[in-house]
């Protein structure tokens, strides 16, 4: 959220951000400011509009300057590599309505003069859309979404009806701010990026033809608006002939999203966006992209 401006805003959208692994002492100017997560907050209200809430979510855990995202992905070891990703219990989901929904009450109690934006709201308006990017290491997360986005009951799209009985100033919080349940977030879902993931294992994209399989279909039975999925890459992660597995998991997803995408009646949508091809790999361009990539 854009905490400068001193104003909680009923947002159109929530664009949330997994970070990465920490990069300590690189003595590089680029590398340092887009290490601070009020600096990437910064650069993703510049890219999605002031319309937008943006949330920079960090691991609570950290192995050295690993990142691991025990209470998002279970099955994570010590250095946040994850072993599988399994929808039971919906971990990643349930953790950032929680974290989101503790970060909006420490902004209303520091904002003084109790403003909010001006809306117009029915009982029949939706929620917000949601953004989701992962970042380096932050993509694990993604996967994890994704994984119980495949998972998700259709039933679950079903505004309840305990929402038309809320006084339409708890309405408003509840639906237009942020998502209060793991199905709200998921059912929101628009857009979601792959910023410059890998990992020193496989499983830094997901590639199970089930999962995907499953939200194509979800997607065209008309349960759950459309989703686009960006594929956002430097020659930092995709041409490391050390870790081959990236491009190849890139790959694969993205042959995977292409082929339901047919099956969807266009409701699914991937992209791919190759950024610095003429630059050597480099730690530089891997944040650097953040500042760089393309999302309309």
């Amino acid at each position: 959220m854009d905490r400068w401006s001193g104003v909680l805003k009923v947002p159109s959208a929530n664009a949330i951000f997994f970070n990465g692994d920490k990069v300590e002492g690189s003595q590089n100017p680029v590398v340092e400011r887009l290490s601070d997560l009020q600096k990437i907050a910064q650069v993703l209200v510049s890219k999605f509009g002031g319309s937008v809430n943006a949330w920079v979510i960090e691991a609570s855990i950290f192995n050295g300057p690993f990142a691991v995202y025990k209470d998002f992905i279970p099955s994570v070891n010590k250095y946040g590599e994850p072993k599988s990703y399994s929808p039971v219990g919906f971990p990643a989901s349930t953790s950032t309505v929680s974290l989101l929904s503790g970060c909006l009450g420490q902004a209303k109690n520091v904002i003084s003069t109790g403003q909010w934006q001006p809306c117009s709201i029915s009982v029949s308006a939706s929620q917000p859309k949601t953004l989701i990017l992962g970042f380096s290491k932050g993509g694990t997360v993604v996967n994890q979404l994704v994984t119980e986005l495949g998972s998700l009951e259709d039933n679950s799209l079903a505004i309840p009806c305990h929402a038309r009985e809320q006084p339409r100033e708890k309405f408003q919080e509840e639906i237009e701010i942020i998502p209060r349940s793991k199905e709200s977030l998921l059912n929101s879902i628009t857009d979601i990026h792959y910023v410059d993931v890998g990992l020193n294992s496989s499983g830094a994209y997901i590639t199970d033809q089930n999962v995907i399989a499953r939200i194509s279909k979800r997607l065209a039975d008309g349960g759950a608006p459309g989703i686009r999925f960006s594929l956002h890459g430097t020659p930092r992660q995709w041409c490391d002939s050390r870790r081959a597995w990236i491009r190849d998991e890139k790959d694969e997803l993205y042959r995977l999203l292409e082929s339901e995408a047919q099956k969807s009646g266009g409701k699914l949508r991937v992209c791919e966006r190759f950024y610095f091809a003429n630059r050597p790999p480099d730690m530089q361009m891997h944040f650097e992209v953040i500042e760089k990539m393309d999302v309309s």
